[in-house]
Order: structure tokens, then C-alpha cells, then sequence
């Protein structure tokens, strides 16, 4: 069963996009993405996203960056 406290990559991901922030895809490996989160002024990372998650590969699609 999965842990209610563990927030969903794609929800994570969503959330940061709320706030104004934005990401960009640094890789992509088989069903795996690593995303970069990028403060609202775009120039710092502030984390990463590392996850074979489908909702967040469906999310995502063929965009590399946020703003696509």
C-alpha cells in the first residue's frame, strides 16, 4: 500500500508550476525523467525530480521545458 505522506511526482511537479516556478527536463532514460526545478527567476535549481512515475511521464509528454 502506498505511504498518504509521499506526495506524487506529478503533484509535486504541478505544485511548482503553481507557484510560479518553472522545470526543465534533464534527462530521459528508458520511463525514467530527471527534472530540474528552477526558481521563479529561472536561474537557480532548487532540486530535482528523479522518477519512472507514468502520471509524471504523461504529464510531461515530449516537452523539455515548462514553458512549452
Amino acid at each position: 500500500m502506498a505511504d498518504p505522506q509521499v506526495t506524487a511526482p506529478v503533484e509535486v511537479l504541478r505544485r511548482w508550476e503553481d507557484s510560479g516556478a518553472s522545470w526543465r527536463v534533464i534527462s530521459r532514460a528508458g520511463d525514467r525523467l530527471q527534472i530540474s526545478l528552477i526558481t521563479c527567476t529561472g536561474d537557480e535549481e532548487m532540486d530535482r525530480l528523479d522518477s519512472a512515475d507514468p502520471d509524471l511521464a504523461a504529464y510531461v509528454g515530449g516537452r523539455a521545458r515548462s514553458d512549452e
